[in-house]
């Protein structure tokens, strides 16, 4: 403990907040910082955390408190790069794996992608662990390492270090326990102070929306895109955001090795219509937002550059960008009962289906079978016939089978007619 006197102490911050009065920028300041040093303990900043669930803050407390995570640790800076700079961040979503041709092609047209990604939690995948079924690739790599891919290969996407908003760090373990992590002032603080931090000078933010994603209804993913670009803007960061659809699953697949799979087919021309569409999509913000809109993406997909780009992204990364993906050593198939076309595919149930079966983890420690996960073969809107195969479940481990069949109960319905089409991209904010 330090000796001189605080400012302030946890317990007014906590009750200036439960009481629903707006924190100063010196009470924000302090406790953020106090937080980090181990000061504030972890009960006091839960209690705070619900206070802000339950009563909200103002655009100008968010973007203070977005500021004290910034500088809760360093700032990364890549003004040397002979090439501008764009990122990309998801929400979060069930078969997601659209960093992994996104950030070669974008890199192929010319602007640098450093992207620094997370493992999975939950239902949804983590960018991390989906690469890491590739044999030999690392994820950790040094700031030196990591400037030096960029410069050469134009793309990297790995661990974030521990220096980027320490703060945020400790927060969002904490949020994850004890039910805080809705918060809109949290969830955009969290998300916008890593990116700021990172100092990429365009940022493309791609916030699902659905019964697959964090935020499942349409006005609340908007008001978290608006404050997201507020705050990315103000920041000196040039930053838009699409709202995307995350009812329906993305691609074919959801898990490890078999979305790496389906991103090197989307890099070789191909890959399901859904995930082309939305690559290129961010793409072109991202581009854009970079000074670089004299390029179009679709063309670096169709003359191999982009995949070019991957396997120079994955070597430099000590992976083998041509050896056999792991396959799940079992396999279960769930047939359609009556024939007729798929009207809905719940996002929801896939994904925890896909967790079930060992594709992503209930602790942070957990592990994750590279091979596991759940492909579909049929997407709303298409005609299925009695008996045909609708989904693939995978895993190593068998005894999961029965857990992961409870959580795609009523996760699907087959009708006569085929249901009204969802655009992918719903709207563009900033």
């Amino acid at each position: 403990m330090s000796t001189h006197a605080a400012p302030h102490d946890a317990v007014e911050v906590i009750l200036a907040k439960r009481d629903g009065h707006e924190l100063s920028d010196s009470q924000i300041d302090w406790v953020v910082d106090a937080y980090t040093r181990g000061e504030v303990a972890d009960e006091q900043m839960s209690s705070l955390a619900m206070a802000i669930l339950l009563n909200g803050m103002q655009r100008r407390e968010i973007a203070r408190w977005t500021a004290a995570m910034i500088a809760s640790g360093e700032r990364m800076d890549f003004a040397s790069l002979s090439r501008p700079t764009a990122d990309k961040h998801s929400t979060g979503g069930v078969g997601d794996k659209i960093t992994l041709p996104l950030a070669p092609l974008v890199a192929a047209c010319g602007v640098a992608v450093p992207q620094l990604s997370g493992r999975g939690l939950g239902h949804t995948g983590g960018t991390l662990d989906k690469l890491e079924s590739i044999p030999g690739w690392r994820a950790a790599l040094s700031n030196a390492e990591m400037m030096e891919q960029l410069e050469s290969v134009g793309a990297v996407i790995c661990a974030a270090g521990d220096g980027l908003a320490p703060a945020d760090k400790k927060l969002y373990a904490l949020r994850d326990v004890t039910g805080t992590v809705e918060a809109i002032p949290l969830i955009a603080s969290s998300i916008m102070s890593k990116k700021i931090a990172e100092g990429t000078g365009a940022l493309v933010l791609d916030v699902k929306v659905g019964t697959g994603a964090f935020m499942k209804d349409l006005d609340r993913a908007r008001e978290l895109a608006e404050v997201m670009v507020a705050l990315g803007t103000d920041a000196g960061v040039r930053t838009t955001a699409l709202l995307t659809d995350m009812s329906t699953p993305l691609g074919l697949t959801a898990g490890n090795a078999i979305e790496v799979e389906e991103s090197i087919e989307v890099l070789a021309g191909g890959g399901p219509a859904d995930v082309v569409e939305l690559t290129l999509a961010l793409a072109r913000e991202m581009l854009a937002g970079a000074g670089r809109d004299d390029v179009d993406p679709a063309d670096r997909l169709a003359d191999g550059s982009a995949m070019d780009a991957w396997k120079a992204m994955v070597r430099a990364q000590d992976g083998d960008p041509d050896a056999v993906l792991p396959v799940a050593r079992e396999s279960h198939v769930v047939t359609a009962p009556t024939s007729g076309v798929l009207t809905r595919l719940d996002a929801m149930a896939v994904g925890l289906a896909a967790w079930r079966l060992g594709a992503g983890r209930a602790r942070k420690e957990d592990p994750v079978q590279a091979g596991a996960g759940v492909r579909w073969h049929a997407r709303p809107g298409d005609e299925v016939s009695e008996g045909q195969p609708l989904l693939t479940l995978l895993t190593d481990t068998p005894e999961r089978f029965d857990r992961a069949l409870a959580s795609l109960e009523g996760g699907w319905d087959i009708g006569s007619e085929a249901p009204a089409v969802t655009p992918l991209v719903i709207d563009r904010v900033g």
